[in-house]
């Protein structure tokens, strides 16, 4: 049986991912719980990295075992042209990310307004990645405007979870 040209990368992914949730989630139980000030105990600093790094260790291993399920450990032979250009394009789809992430982190927080920030954020990571040069223009348009709306109802949500439920200050 021959296994997708991706699983081996899902399985590294996967672990870094459970390795990564991990240390968070080690540091996170590692920081103050601010008893000794009487703060409510759900206030407390660690809670939502802690919450995070939870979710990412499950979703890393179920990456990971769902890849070592689909071969990742098995010999793979030469990939097809069609594999290739699939791992290539899956590596486009990597750094793009990876870049948006970057832009997102260094330039757009801190100096701009933490929702639109996050707004722009959201909007440019959904058209990345849903743009079709093959679709037509009122298809594009629809795809545009269902980004716009993603990315302001996100504007709105996060800094108002955040804020009010979580009680963080956002940048």
């Amino acid at each position: 049986m021959e296994t997708r040209p991706l699983v081996r990368a899902d399985l590294i992914t996967g672990v870094i991912l459970l390795v990564f949730g991990l240390a968070v989630l080690a540091e996170s139980y590692g920081m103050p719980r601010l008893e000794e000030r009487n703060i409510n105990p759900w206030t407390a600093p660690g809670i939502v990295p802690g919450v995070l790094a939870i979710v990412i260790v499950i979703l890393g291993a179920a990456l990971a075992l769902r890849s070592l399920a689909a071969g990742a450990l098995r010999a793979r032979s030469p990939l097809s042209e069609e594999e290739a250009t699939e791992a290539r394009a899956a590596t486009v789809r990597l750094f793009t990310c990876g870049a948006l992430c970057l832009v997102y982190a260094t330039v757009l927080v801190g100096r701009l307004p933490f929702w639109l920030a996050t707004a722009l954020f959201v909007f440019a990571f959904i058209v990345a990645f849903e743009w079709n040069s093959a679709d037509n223009g009122a298809t594009r348009l629809r795809r545009i405007g269902f980004a716009a709306a993603i990315a302001a109802a996100t504007a709105i949500v996060i800094p108002y979870v955040f804020e009010y439920l979580f009680l963080v200050r956002l940048p």
